[in-house]
């Protein structure tokens, strides 16, 4: 039977090791019903012009009693608070106003302990290797850990290694929950000079102490994934000579709100990056429809924010997503929003979309475990997954020495560890991405992005999905030998990308 729907990020309690992605959701937040005024300010996108004019938006937003907190004029967007709930209507229709809705879901505004969070993790951390093996020398030469990485030996990165300068001269932006700057796997690759926070009302803050790590080590183990060194030490991502530059949207809770999501690609199109990973959703709602005023409003600016990246020739990579949905279909959501209060209960069709892994231009990727098969817990659908990648399995068992089937790499305060989720699986097509950009840098981004499905290893469909071994299929997939509804145009493989 399919499972629970699961969240794509670490959650609030990240103290109990949730540096993965598989989170069961927490329940949601719906907005008050009165606009009195009261309590915290609540966080409101307005979307305006996206050619100039953008000051008489800000106008529209300070005369309806609103205060603009950022300002992104590159693609007419302003993120504003207002202590009106009212807001977002208010302003609708004013000059220079397209669109305008409430970006948090009027959370801010709910009585504390209004809703109850469950923060019980499907994906606990599924093991740690004793510090001392991350540092013993291999008999063949290879990293101390390599055995461990059943993932890197499925799309051949060993192999790239040897014939193509491992992503050399490329830059890949995480935007996740920080990469810790002292990990002896990490640091020599991590550019400290364009790394940045963006949890602050999506505000650019360049110290360490806004990009770096607090209460979450997913944006560390995802880097890991992309570009540990091949210095000797611990494990190597997939493209080991590539630079990493830490783009921090997820706040200390666990959540990804919009300004945090638009600010972090804005600062990758602005700063060189060549190709973004991105293992999250952007909260509070799983599927952002376009029936909801305020959601609506949301969608419009986190797509323009995606283009102005892709504009300047930055590749998106982002994770599909845990919860075993077929994004293709219809989906029964009764988890959103997530950020406190009451869920609702509604069918999710045409004009609901993963934000922002269904947006045009994004490479989305789908998750499999060690035996090559759809990661259970990961989400599929016919157009909605681009490529697939090792995110890792707990039902399926990898050949090494442990025999743990999730996906092994850097933890904060050196360490490493066991994770599993699409989150997981996403930045191995980042790091072949970077592959690809280093071994033919007169491509743009387009042409990688093509590059990525000629090069991989289709999977046909299996004759039968059953993975909790309850006599039913968990997911049908369509495609037949070209197995396209759960793993796009296939597993990517590394070594084709050098060639």
């Amino acid at each position: 039977m399919s499972p629970k729907p699961l969240r794509l990020k670490p959650l609030r309690t990240i103290g109990s090791a949730l540096a993965l992605t598989l989170l069961v959701p927490a329940v949601a937040a719906a907005g008050p019903s009165d606009s009195a005024g009261t309590g915290d300010p609540a966080h409101f996108i307005v979307v305006g012009p996206q050619h100039g004019g953008l000051e008489r938006t800000a106008d529209s937003v300070r005369a309806a009693d609103g205060e603009v907190v950022q300002s992104w004029p590159e693609i007419g967007v302003l993120l504003a608070t207002s202590r009106d709930s009212e807001f977002a209507e208010a302003v609708r229709g004013d000059p220079g106003v397209r669109a305008a809705g409430a970006s948090r879901n009027l959370a801010e505004q709910l009585p504390e302990n209004s809703g109850e969070s469950d923060s019980e993790t499907l994906e606990k951390r599924r093991g740690t290797l004793a510090a001392d093996t991350a540092t013993r020398s291999s008999e063949d030469g290879e990293e101390p850990l390599a055995a461990e990485q059943w993932d890197m030996r499925m799309i051949n990165a060993d192999e790239a290694h040897e014939n193509s300068d491992s992503g050399e001269g490329t830059t890949v932006g995480v935007l996740d929950s920080g990469i810790d700057p002292d990990h002896p796997d990490l640091a020599a690759n991590l550019d400290t000079s364009r790394s940045v926070g963006c949890t602050e009302n999506g505000t650019p803050n360049r110290s360490q102490q806004a990009w770096a790590p607090t209460t979450s080590g997913h944006g560390t183990h995802v880097a890991g994934t992309v570009a540990a060194a091949n210095n000797g030490v611990g494990i190597s991502g997939v493209a080991p000579n590539a630079k990493l530059v830490s783009i921090k949207v997820v706040n200390d809770e666990g959540f990804i709100y919009p300004g945090s999501a638009i600010c972090g690609f804005m600062w990758a199109a602005e700063h060189g990056i060549d190709v973004t990973n991105s293992s999250y959703f952007i909260d509070p709602w799983y599927l952002w429809c376009q029936r909801d005023r305020d959601q609506a409003a949301v969608a419009e600016a986190v797509r323009r924010a995606v283009n102005h990246a892709r504009g300047n020739d930055v590749l998106n990579v982002v994770a599909a997503g845990n919860s075993n949905w077929n994004l293709s279909k219809r989906i029964h959501d009764t988890n959103s929003p997530n950020n406190g209060g009451p869920t609702e209960d509604r069918w999710a069709g045409n004009g609901c979309q993963v934000l922002p892994g269904e947006l045009p231009g994004m490479v989305t990727v789908s998750a499999v475990g060690p035996e090559s098969s759809k990661s259970f817990y990961s989400n599929y659908g016919i157009g909605s997954v681009d490529v697939a990648a090792p995110g890792g399995d707990s039902r399926q068992t990898a050949d090494t020495p442990s025999g743990n089937g999730s996906v092994l790499s850097t933890l904060p305060d050196g360490e490493y560890g066991f994770y599993q989720g699409t989150s997981m699986a996403s930045p191995h097509v980042a790091g072949v991405a970077a592959l690809i950009r280093a071994e033919h840098p007169r491509w743009d981004a387009r042409m990688v992005n093509a590059a990525l499905r000629w090069q991989a290893d289709s999977v046909p469909c299996p004759k039968s999905y059953d993975t909790d071994g309850d006599g039913e299929d968990d997911a049908k997939c369509r495609g037949g030998r070209t197995g396209a509804g759960f793993y796009g145009a296939g597993i990517v493989d590394a070594l084709k990308a050098v060639r």
